[in-house]
């Protein structure tokens, strides 16, 4: 119930944002009102669908009265030239047209590019992970979509798991840090503490600060797989993540080299938008 509450709190802005004071001119003013459309939505290129949940609410909101039906649902992949929804209602429906496709295109293009590493890394014991770089607001719904592409989610933000970047070790000691973070599995048990690491030094003094996880960030091939040697013959039971610059072209590469997880920012700040569109049936 909280996550639809903030679905519709999210469409309610975006549709705020499209309509300003003045709302659909066009549509207003040059279509009439007593009028029923029939319209579609088709994919224009291959990849994978999400946003559908968002799309609907867009709809809902904006014209109650419309009848939409979903050939296909978030994670399903789609072809060019397949209709994934059919649309029958009053003129308004146009008014919902681009934030329910700007929902789906972007939602997609993750879930697309998620798929995409998710496949590069099969049959590897590496599982690709998401970042926090997302669109401020967007955040929930583009973890959505790595999922529903099936790669999977860091944490969600800043207060469910704990991350120490080299500028948290600024100004404190190992000794110190090794402290606070025993003080805080006794306040906070069972919150995932994490450990950033770029050099074989710091791995081993992250180490010592018995964490749940490494994060190995931007180590060249050689010394990952020495840092990923150490963290397995010293704190086997510590997952080991890599980070850094990952891409299509890397990201196998990486992953033979036998970490659990590796995460990837570009797959929620840079993933091209999936082309669909809407068109009207002429009767």
């Amino acid at each position: 119930m909280r996550a639809e509450r903030a679905l519709a709190a999210r469409v309610r802005a975006a549709l705020a944002e499209d309509l300003g004071p003045a709302g659909d001119l066009t549509t207003r003013h040059f279509l009439p009102a007593g009028r029923s459309y029939r319209a579609f939505i088709k994919a224009k290129a291959e990849g994978v669908l999400c946003g559908v949940p968002a799309a609907a609410e867009t709809f809902r909101q904006t014209c109650p009265r419309a009848k939409v039906r979903w050939l296909a649902k978030d994670g399903d992949r789609v072809r060019p030239g397949q209709v994934v929804a059919r649309i029958a209602g009053p003129r308004e429906i146009l008014t919902a047209e681009r934030v329910a496709l700007n929902f789906l295109q972007h939602l997609s293009g993750i879930a697309t590019l998620a798929r995409r590493y998710a496949e590069a890394v099969r049959g590897t014991r590496a599982k690709v992970y998401d970042t926090r770089k997302t669109l401020p607001g967007w955040r929930a719904l583009a973890k959505a979509a790595v999922k529903a592409g099936g790669a999977e989610n860091h944490r969600m933000g800043l207060h469910d798991m704990v991350l120490l970047k080299d500028n948290h070790w600024a100004g404190t000691t190992p000794e110190a840090l090794a402290r606070k973070v025993a003080a805080f599995r006794r306040r906070r048990p069972g919150v995932p503490v994490q450990v950033e690491a770029d050099s074989l030094e710091r791995v081993r003094l992250s180490l010592g600060l018995k964490p749940d996880l490494i994060l190995l960030d931007n180590m060249g091939p050689r010394l990952l797989r020495r840092a990923i040697a150490l963290v397995r013959r010293q704190a086997p039971r510590v997952k080991v993540e890599v980070s850094g610059g990952v891409d299509l072209h890397t990201v196998r590469a990486l992953a033979l080299l036998g970490p659990d997880r590796i995460s990837v920012g570009r797959l929620t700040h840079s993933a091209p938008a999936l082309d669909l569109s809407m068109k009207i049936e002429t009767p």
